[in-house]
Parts: C-alpha cells; structure tokens; sequence
C-alpha cells in the first residue's frame, strides 16, 4: 500500500463521514458545511489522482458557488437556524437502502475488477477537457446554470411573502385603505 492510497483511504472516509453528517444532523446550517468537507475531501482525491483541474472546479463551483447558494438558500426563506425537530425523521430506512446500495456496488467493483491492477490513460490536458466540456457538455452547462438561477429567485419569493398576494399593492397595503401620516399617532407629526 502506497502514500497515496493511505491518502486515498483516509480523504475517503472524511468524505463518507461528513456526508453521514450532511443526511444525521438537525441544523441545517451544519449540514450545509459539513456538505462544504464532504466536498472539499472529494477535492482532494481528486488532486491525489492527479486531477488537478477537476479538483480546482469542484472546488470553485461545488464548494464556492453552489454551498454558497444553498447557503443563501437556507437564509432567504427564514429557516430554523438551531436544531430543528422537523428534521428529526426515522433514519433505518435510508440507512438501509444507502448501505445495501453501497454493498451492492462494492461487490460489483470487486468483482469486476479482482483486485487487479488498471491501467490508466495519460493525464489529460486542460485544453482536450475544455474541448470536451464546450463541444459535448455544453447543453447540461447551460441547464443547470438556469436550474440554480430559478433556485435563487425562488428562495427570493418564498422568503418575501408580500410578493404575488393578491390583494396588495407595491407599498404592502390594501388598495382602497389610506394611510393617514407616518407619526405615531397617525397624525403625520401634528399636534393637537
């Protein structure tokens, strides 16, 4: 067993641990940074694989684009910043089904593979993965930069509940109510 399999092994089960975090903890702002390690872990495999571009995107567009935005999320539409009990759920069911799933691919690979050794390509360049990205992949790029801003303006709306109410107009009072000043005593500051 080599240094970078150790590396492998031990960025591996921070990536798995703090994912059982992301899906275990009652703060969901907790869970977003624990997503936040998860991903950075997923990072550095990357770079242990030799990955370097792929390791610096996700780490600029998983962990500094779409965490943040989930972030933002969480803030926009006013959820619980504690421990909230709505997200206490019984956990058998998706333990069971994320273990079998996960024991069921471990035997497949095993399988598969037999412990043998793979060879791999050569590294790839920047530019054969930009040429591959923006020739094969640009669609998908395009959707999803349109899902996370449909996201964003949803957490907008869901966040201001005075927007889309039928009834109201743009000051937030009912149309055919006059407001009759804006001192205390609704005199406009006159004395009497």
């Amino acid at each position: 067993m080599t240094g970078a399999d150790v590396l492998l092994l031990a960025l591996g089960a921070v990536a798995v641990g703090s994912g059982v975090l992301v899906v275990a903890t009652r703060h969901l702002v907790r869970a977003g940074l624990y997503l936040v390690v998860c991903l950075g872990a997923l990072a550095g495999m990357y770079l242990v694989l030799t990955a370097e571009l792929v390791a610096w995107v996700q780490v600029l567009i998983y962990v500094g684009a779409v965490v943040v935005l989930l972030l933002f999320a969480v803030m926009l539409t006013r959820a619980p910043i504690g421990a909230s009990d709505d997200l206490d759920r019984p956990g058998w069911p998706a333990a069971l089904i994320g273990g079998g799933t996960g024991l069921g691919l471990a035997a497949l690979l095993v399988d598969a593979y037999r412990w043998t050794a793979v060879d791999l390509p050569d590294a790839g360049t920047a530019e054969r993965l930009g040429g591959q990205i923006f020739r094969s992949w640009v669609l998908p790029f395009e959707v999803l930069s349109v899902l996370l801003l449909a996201a964003l303006v949803g957490a907008i709306v869901l966040s201001r509940p005075d927007i889309g109410r039928p009834g109201t107009d743009r000051s937030g009072g009912r149309p055919g109510t006059a407001t009759t000043g804006s001192g205390p005593g609704g005199d406009g500051g006159r004395s009497r």
